[in-house]
């Protein structure tokens, strides 16, 4: 266990990899800072970390507005306690056709996932730095390394976030300061993923094979694994997949 004044603040924290998250380091003795859009959304998770005897608190934010996550980052370091740990895990999965991908829909995809990514490491990790140590964290995926059919937006977006936590990492590496990238290269077991593969094809959740789909449990123990990581043998990217996974 930790000290439980020592926060891990997750952006982007939705229901499935952000709340697994935030069960694995409200368990590792973090004081828990939930920050999304609507914290409302939040409430459930938070009251059940909070019977456990929990610290667990949910912020709103806008990640794409500096001030915004300026203001985050700084209330949480007087009203919680020092960021030790961030995690950016916002994004938006969008695939169009090429000719059907607006200019619109193309900067909405980079600003969400790129361009807020930057402003959530840049500002998380500058308190970082006042307090010597720090791990920084950014949720990959397949579209981080591969621009497939149809996600030209979605890629160039992840492809850029992908870029940022690398120029950060050998920045910030030498200062104490721990970024690494975790490359989900798969379909992640969450109702919003069930529910896409229903759509497109019928599947229902109980005929999905076992362990065709990354469970969020384990994509919070990496990021848990990871955290933990010695100096002398620290990760830059893990890349995690089923052992079904083609790749």
């Amino acid at each position: 266990m930790v000290e439980t004044n020592k926060a891990a603040l997750l952006v982007g924290a939705g229901d499935a990899i952000g709340a697994a998250v935030a069960r694995r380091f409200a368990a590792g003795g973090y004081s828990v800072c939930i920050a999304r859009r609507d914290p409302a959304k939040s409430s459930e998770l938070v009251a059940e970390l909070t019977r456990a005897g929990n610290r667990v608190q949910a912020f709103a934010v806008d990640a794409r507005r500096e001030t915004e996550v300026q203001e985050l980052c700084e209330k949480v370091e007087r009203e919680v306690g020092p960021i030790e740990v961030c995690l950016f895990n916002a994004g938006s999965n969008v695939k169009k056709e090429l000719h059907e991908t607006s200019d619109k829909l193309f900067f909405k995809a980079w600003e969400l996932a790129c361009f807020a990514g930057f402003l959530v490491g840049r500002e998380a990790t500058r308190h970082m730095l006042k307090h010597g140590r720090g791990t920084m964290l950014f949720t990959g995926a397949t579209a981080s390394v591969r621009g497939s059919s149809g996600f030209a937006a979605f890629s160039s977006a992840k492809f850029g976030l992908r870029a940022v936590a690398q120029a950060m990492a050998r920045e910030l590496g030498p200062k104490n300061i721990h970024v690494a990238h975790l490359l989900i290269d798969a379909g992640v077991d969450s109702p919003a993923i069930h529910q896409r593969m229903k759509a497109a094809s019928g599947i229902d959740a109980s005929e999905i094979p076992p362990d065709s789909l990354t469970r969020t449990a384990s994509i919070a123990d990496a990021y848990w694994f990871v955290h933990q990581q010695s100096r002398d043998g620290w990760s830059f990217e893990l890349d995690l997949r089923p052992s079904v996974e083609k790749w």
